[in-house]
């Protein structure tokens, strides 16, 4: 959605002030311009609130946008206001979902607010249905889009079978780091678990110094810490990527047995963003063994 630039913001800054501050003031003027528009055209029944006869404000009230995200109605005026104030990315997250948001606007959001969305997928924050039908169109490959985080954002049907049921697990613990060190089904279907981790480990840390100061990143490495003392015991080797794996990779899938494919991946962006991620059968078991899970994954949808 086109939000117009409030063109005098900059004005309010003397022109001798350092240029960050003149774009801070005009974040914060279009942060509250962004706000009251939505705020404006979202309805009280549109988030189960009674419309009530004396109702003049167009939208919701300012105060209703406090009530439902959990936040004092003073703090919130201010933020409508530009005022000079913090807002944690918590708040952020309860804003966006209080205004209904879609991805579009919750990621124009973050950044007039000049933070890092910690939702799994903020790098990707749309999966467009050209990659939705191009995941389908690759069956029975299995195929997902990670992020550089490798966080799953999508996935074909063949792939939420690989090494679960990956339809149970809830969207926001979709992590391949996560699942490959918390999850013992997913872990049980990896060949060669040691050697994977290890590889993964030192991945992620080279990867993960680009991103130090980011919210998301940090939530994650903490998320692995506290709950697997073996990736504690393999973070603290401070191996990176200098080590290199075979893209031949084998599974044990709990439905058709032993898996051997080949892994590729497919760069979406050209900074190491988004990429797709397919194992192609490596002989014809594989390939059959493919054809069958993907042949449950069909019936099951239609159960």
């Amino acid at each position: 959605m086109a939000i117009p630039v409030d063109e005098t913001a900059a004005e309010q800054v003397p022109e001798e002030q350092v240029p960050e501050a003149r774009e801070s003031v005009i974040r914060r003027h279009e942060l509250a311009a962004f706000l009251r528009h939505r705020r404006e055209h979202v309805t009280p029944e549109q988030v189960g609130l009674e419309r009530g006869r004396r109702r003049r404000t167009p939208g919701l009230r300012r105060e209703e946008v406090a009530q439902l995200s959990a936040v004092g109605v003073t703090w919130y005026t201010w933020l409508e206001q530009a005022r000079n104030i913090q807002v944690s990315v918590q708040v952020l997250d309860a804003l966006a979902r209080a205004l209904l948001l879609d991805p579009g606007e919750r990621a124009h959001l973050f950044n007039l607010a000049g933070a890092t969305d910690p939702r799994p997928g903020s790098n990707c924050p749309t999966i467009t249905p050209a990659q939705h039908q191009l995941l389908r169109q690759l069956e029975p490959i299995p195929a997902c889009i990670q992020n550089s985080r490798y966080d799953i954002l999508a996935h074909n049907r063949t792939y939420g079978l690989l090494l679960c049921d990956l339809d149970e697990i809830p969207p926001e613990d979709r992590n391949f780091m996560l699942l490959c060190f918390t999850h013992e089904q997913w872990r049980s279907a990896i060949v060669e678990l040691d050697e994977v981790l290890r590889v993964m480990t030192a991945k992620f840390r080279t990867a993960m110094g680009g991103h130090l100061g980011e919210p998301t990143w940090k939530t994650l490495h903490k998320r692995l810490l506290t709950e697997s003392a073996e990736f504690r015991e393999v973070w603290g080797r401070y191996e990176v990527t200098g080590l290199r794996t075979s893209k031949r990779k084998q599974f044990r899938n709990a439905h058709v047995g032993l898996l051997s494919v080949d892994h590729t991946d497919m760069w979406l962006t050209p900074n190491g963003g988004p990429r797709m991620v397919s194992y192609v059968p490596a002989d014809d078991a594989s390939r059959e063994g493919l054809e069958k899970l993907y042949a449950i994954a069909l019936e099951r949808e239609g159960s």
